[in-house]
């Protein structure tokens, strides 16, 4: 009996348990893994993925046709864990046929979880707050001190009512906001109908929310969406944030804005670069709070991540039906 070929599945990174235990239940794969936290240097993955017939990534890998071209033709499957695909070369992975899975759904709720978390941590200057407990500026009940805008009775507008920006809107509901827009690439009336929610320009959308949350997908049409003339009309009491994609974003314009008064506030997920050196301007502003990509960053959504893409790689390498897969 002759032996069986196994496949080679090459994953970038380490991931859950969940994830790493199904992979090492397939009998059928042989799996490499790249042993760290970190991102693996480009040359290392050049080499790793080299004769792969599955590629299991993360949205910080780069799968470019440099990249394509040095795993060679037996590569089948890429599955990444993550919702969005900004990261993948999908026009040469199509000329390739090569089947592509993501892992949309299982990170929803966690994402519209911290982008209310975001919005009020920042409208509510909560950062500064702790700074001046800890740095002995809180020296007694002050009327006019350490004030914020709150949710109540305000309009908020969301940029992309998909999944994440309907599970926040839905979050919204308990905090009373009196009137809710979104904008996008065409009206949603089916899913806008659940929170009385107004279809408007981006333009109006700018110049009447108080709080505009960005939950879209990074595409040409919505790279450096909000950019100056955008902050120039929105609210001097405005309050801004992002979780989508930090090219959506112009920071150099939003900088500015933050710094002029222009805008009240912001509250950041996401950047460009990620991640965000050091010395860059935005983090000197008191009114800007930005975190380290962190929407999904539960234990259980983490793990669920894994495990579908896991299970998405093992069933495109079986020519299976994938539980998540990207129609390219």
């Amino acid at each position: 009996m002759w032996p069986v070929r196994l496949m080679k599945v090459f994953v970038t990174r380490r991931i859950p348990t969940e994830g790493s235990a199904a992979l090492a239940r397939a009998a059928d794969c042989e799996v490499e893994q790249w042993d760290s936290d970190e991102p693996i240097p480009s040359k290392d993955l050049e080499r790793g993925v080299a004769g792969a017939h599955g590629l299991l990534c993360l949205l910080s890998d780069r799968i470019d046709k440099k990249l394509l071209d040095a795993a060679g033709a037996n590569l089948k499957v890429i599955s990444t864990m993550s919702v969005g695909v900004d990261h993948l070369a999908l026009d040469e992975i199509k000329k390739r046929g090569i089947r592509v899975g993501y892992t949309p759904d299982v990170l929803t709720d966690a994402t519209a979880e911290l982008a209310i978390s975001l919005l009020l941590t920042t409208c509510r200057r909560l950062p500064e707050a702790i700074e001046e407990v800890k740095n002995g500026g809180w020296t007694s009940w002050k009327p006019l001190w350490m004030c914020g805008y709150g949710l109540t009775q305000s309009t908020v507008g969301i940029i992309g009512l998909g999944r994440i920006g309907q599970a926040i809107a839905r979050c919204l509901k308990p905090f009373g906001v009196q009137r809710l827009l979104y904008t996008g690439r065409q009206p949603r009336p089916q899913e806008a109908e659940e929170f009385q929610a107004e279809f408007v320009s981006t333009q109006q959308l700018a110049a009447e929310s108080d709080f505009i949350v960005v939950a879209c997908s990074l595409t040409p049409a919505t790279r450096g969406l909000c950019n100056k003339d955008f902050f120039q009309q929105m609210k001097k009491t405005a309050v801004f944030v992002n979780i989508s994609r930090g090219e959506v974003v112009d920071q150099d314009d939003l900088y500015q804005a933050l710094a002029s008064g222009q805008i009240a506030a912001a509250g950041l997920d996401v950047t460009t670069p990620e991640p965000l050196p050091t010395d860059h301007p935005l983090l000197t502003l008191k009114n800007c709070v930005i975190l380290p990509h962190i929407g999904s960053a539960t234990h259980r959504t983490r793990n669920t991540m894994s495990l579908l893409a896991a299970n998405n790689l093992l069933a495109g390498l079986r020519g299976e039906l994938m539980p998540s897969e990207l129609k390219l």
